[in-house]
């Protein structure tokens, strides 16, 4: 006699729901447990090399314009590297003679190091969420048509993931959570602790990594990338 035949979706279902009450019943299982057919978000992770944010009033001041020029798209929509640069300076006259400008404008001019630029430029700068500038040390910034002195922005950015709400949900993550990010390259494991969620709509799934940190795990040559809680 023939066995009979199921319908995938039917036994998907009774699966899930089964795994879902012994999860509940054993009161201990924190994991998030996801349909069988969810589909993985596309993980996109990039090094994101030194650059600064500028207000409107400083773009006045370094480039005597009111506004930047767009030289090329960033992965996130809105978001753009401009084709302006300046030179800013540290304590002693340590210099980074060119640094990218990306745009839009912000409230707060913001300078973002890597660790080795920060040495470079003699400043400790304090590793930070974006927008989060008190008490970080400030720098001056050389324009072609003038010079701005900053009290304060210059940070380490901390390592961070973008997501919108539905990429949370898969990973079951809230905003300012922290993830892992595994990095296997060349038969060499790298695991990235403290990777902070910032989720909101329109954000499309991409870690950013600072230059140090995305050598450090040969990013470019790496054959697999991955997100965990």
């Amino acid at each position: 006699m023939p066995l009979p035949q199921f319908d995938r979706n039917i036994i998907e279902t009774i699966v899930r729901s089964v795994v879902l009450e012994r999860l509940r019943c054993s009161g201990g299982a924190r994991e998030s447990v996801f349909p069988v057919s969810a589909v993985k978000p596309e993980l996109v992770v990039s090094i994101s090399a030194r650059h600064l944010h500028l207000t409107d009033e400083h773009v006045k001041i370094l480039f005597g314009k009111d506004s930047l020029t767009k030289m090329k798209d960033l992965y996130q929509d809105g978001y753009y590297a401009a084709e302006e640069t300046v030179m800013v300076v540290g304590p002693k006259r340590r210099m980074l003679p060119t640094m990218r400008v990306l745009g839009p404008t912000r409230k707060e001019t913001q300078v973002e190091l890597a660790f080795t630029d920060a040495i470079s430029l003699g400043i400790n700068p304090p590793v930070r969420e974006s927008g989060k500038l008190d008490g970080s040390p400030g720098c001056v910034l050389v324009g072609p048509k003038g010079v701005v002195q900053l009290s304060q922005g210059v940070i380490r950015a901390a390592r961070h993931v973008h997501m919108n709400p539905d990429e949370a949900a898969f990973y079951g993550v809230k905003d300012k959570d922290f993830m892992k990010l595994r990095v296997y390259a060349n038969d060499c494991t790298t695991t990235f602790e403290d990777v902070l969620v910032r989720i909101g709509k329109g954000l499309k799934l991409e870690v950013h990594l600072d230059t140090d940190e995305g050598n450090a795990a040969d990013l470019e040559h790496a054959d697999k990338v991955e997100l965990v809680k």
